[in-house]
């Protein structure tokens, strides 16, 4: 079965820029959100994904689950699972425990512990353990598509943070295009455009945020070396203040 884009799918605190926040833009943001995004390759829907975010007491939770569709659930009936848990603040999310898979027996499943006292990630993937250093601000590949409600882009042309998907640590960098109009299950909408950064041989991964909409996602794309096209497309947003 081809990559489903899962939030997980796209990814990505910030260092630098992306650790940019007020106090305005932290009280602001949504107590609860929950999403929908249709996953497509080449056109033909392979997945829908359910996303939840709650925020209180200085903390939050995310999950996401997707679900192959059509010919494609025959092939992969289990739900993946996606979920991210940690402190908040007016800096944003600060993880502390990230978890991937298709079910506690999965043997792909991924996990990764955030020490933030003694600057330690721990990740866990094919019956193994390792420890990285953990940089200022990183995030797992849930909790960085919510990070972005925290981020001031009338300041930030380019993003460059870390990001852990359970297995290992890498940097990502993106440039800031504001004001791009798209069209969307929400109406047409203008946008702000991120696009990474690609070197030779890797995934082109572009991201389209909504202000209207507390900068979530609501478009992504991702090109594989090979040429499939996976887009992970908004059909629905809400959110409770």
């Amino acid at each position: 079965m081809p990559r489903v884009l899962l939030q997980p799918v796209l990814t990505r605190i910030l260092l630098g820029a992306l650790v940019i926040a007020t106090p305005a833009i932290a009280q602001g943001v949504p107590r609860e959100i929950t999403l929908a995004y249709n996953v497509t390759r080449a056109g033909v829907s392979i997945a829908v994904i359910h996303e939840r975010f709650e925020a209180g007491e200085g903390a939050f939770h995310i999950t996401s689950d997707s679900n192959a569709v059509g010919l494609f659930a025959l092939f992969q009936p289990r739900p993946a699972r996606f979920s991210s848990s940690g402190r908040m603040g007016e800096r944003g999310l600060q993880p502390e425990r990230f978890e991937a898979g298709r079910g506690p027996d999965d043997p792909r499943r991924v996990a990764a512990d955030f020490d933030w006292r003694h600057s330690r990630l721990t990740v866990r993937h094919d019956g193994r353990e390792d420890t990285l250093p953990l940089p200022p601000g990183t995030q797992d590949r849930l909790s960085v598509m919510y990070q972005f409600m925290f981020i001031d882009f009338a300041k930030v042309r380019q993003l460059e943070f870390a990001m852990t998907n359970g297995r290992k640590l890498d940097r990502y960098h993106y440039s800031v295009t504001p004001g791009v109009e798209i069209d969307t299950a929400l109406g047409r909408i203008a946008t702000v455009h991120l696009v990474k950064r690609r070197d030779p041989g890797d995934s082109g991964t572009e991201v389209w945020l909504s202000p209207a909409h507390a900068h979530l996602p609501v478009k992504m794309l991702v090109i594989e070396s090979d040429g499939a096209r996976y887009e992970q497309a908004i059909m629905r947003l809400d959110l409770r203040l």
